[in-house]
């Protein structure tokens, strides 16, 4: 398994894009994924952006006529194989996020 860490941005960016009909024809989700990925390349690139928010200006009930999107930019660096150990970390760490039951014994908490 492959792992990376995400370097994120401490400058928010915001950025607005006015969609064109083919991009429209592809939906809400189109006109959002094709906004973040301009909001990247304007502002020096990245690989996603995070804590994203968005807000859409409609004309008519599907036509999108702006969309502004807000967040951190973020690049994935350092990628590695995992080891064993991080797996196994993970795995736990997964289980005791999801399950009451597993913090309980683990941690001795609820």
């Amino acid at each position: 398994m492959t792992i990376a860490d995400l370097e994120v941005s401490p400058k928010k960016i915001t950025y607005t894009y006015r969609p064109t009909d083919d991009v429209n024809r592809g939906g809400e989700v189109n006109v959002i994924n094709t906004a973040v990925r301009n909001a990247l390349e304007a502002n020096g690139g990245g690989d996603v952006l995070v804590e994203m928010q968005f807000t859409l200006k409609k004309s008519g009930k599907k036509n999108v006529k702006e969309v502004t999107v807000t967040g951190y930019p973020a690049t994935y660096r350092n990628f590695r194989n995992a080891s064993e150990d991080m797996l196994k970390s993970a795995v736990m760490m997964n289980s005791l996020q999801r399950d009451p039951e597993v913090r309980k014994k683990v941690l001795g908490i609820f």
